[in-house]
């Protein structure tokens, strides 16, 4: 396994998934969220509190990623069976913590007094028993840890890689070779999205393909779904398909950049040139929604 590369810092905005998605659905959420500190009008505390608020969907799947985060690093330590009583009871007791300690936009909206483990956990363990009694789990103790000196488990960083010079960012959760392909797993809490789940699944391919400099064909990507069963969307690329991919990255990275004043140094135009959308069925979701709609939603 080669080290994953280092790229130095570079203000040009990167690709992602989540950044592209952000973009086409609300242009001014998307402002909020990456050039908040270009807002004339609205301090830069406030806009930083409210990105940093939590929801109990996102809480649920960070206490899903971190137990599984855990679970693998102690099978790379010790291959033995989990107990099962133990495993759950550590769950709890973190999804407990990160119950306590975020801050949800439902409460701060005053959509609900509080967000409690209980809020979280029922969704958490489902998660984890459908993980710990899938075939997917048992290959993994019974074949998969044979190479488990070479597991690469939550990278750090933000997966930053490079497509055709291009910056573009893909954070894998899990990655271990079998034989001579790579094998990526990424767990999902949430609802199926197999158009762009794929999409994601082929970032992944392009990621692993060049950090590691292993052909499109030997990185096998796969989605496991945790809820309400688990279920995995599995496909293999070719060189075709990641220059194809390459291809819609760029045009979706220029598209961005139409927002930006200086490309280079990544500085938007102006605030009013995002526009927002209101459309209840996004905006009651939104962290930033007091900032467009205050009357309706009123900061605290």
């Amino acid at each position: 396994m080669s080290p994953i590369k280092r790229f130095p810092y570079t203000p040009i905005l990167g690709w992602s998934m989540s950044r592209y998605d952000m973009f086409s659905i609300c242009k001014r959420k998307y402002f909020y969220n990456y050039y908040g500190k270009y807002d004339p009008e609205v301090p830069m505390r406030l806009i930083q509190e409210l990105k940093e608020l939590s929801a109990v969907p996102l809480a649920t799947g960070i206490a899903v990623h971190t137990v599984i985060q855990v679970l693998l690093n102690r099978l790379m330590r010790a291959s033995q069976d989990v107990d099962r009583e133990q495993f759950f009871d550590f769950a709890y007791r973190r999804t407990k913590q990160l119950a306590e300690s975020e801050s949800f936009h439902e409460v701060y909206y005053r959509e609900r007094a509080a967000v409690v483990v209980e809020d979280l956990y029922p969704k958490v363990q489902s998660c984890l028993e459908n993980l710990l009694q899938s075939d997917r789990y048992r290959w993994l103790v019974e074949e998969a840890i044979a190479t488990r000196d070479r597991w690469v488990i939550e990278p750090p960083g933000y997966g930053e890689t490079r497509m055709e010079g291009l910056k573009a960012y893909f954070k894998v959760d899990f990655l271990f070779p079998i034989g001579d392909h790579l094998h990526i797993l990424d767990w999902k809490t949430g609802k199926k999205d197999l158009e762009k789940h794929r999409k994601q699944l082929v970032g992944y391919s392009a990621w692993a393909s060049y950090h590691f400099e292993v052909p499109a064909e030997k990185v096998v990507p796969t989605i496991a779904y945790l809820d309400p069963k688990y279920e995995e969307v599995e496909e293999v690329f070719n060189a075709f398909d990641l220059e194809h991919f390459a291809i819609q990255v760029r045009a979706e990275s220029e598209e961005m950049q139409e927002y930006c004043r200086d490309v280079e140094q990544n500085i938007p135009v102006e605030k009013s040139e995002f526009p927002l959308i209101a459309d209840p069925r996004i905006c009651s979701h939104c962290e930033f929604r007091g900032l467009c709609f205050p009357e309706q939603y009123p900061i605290p």
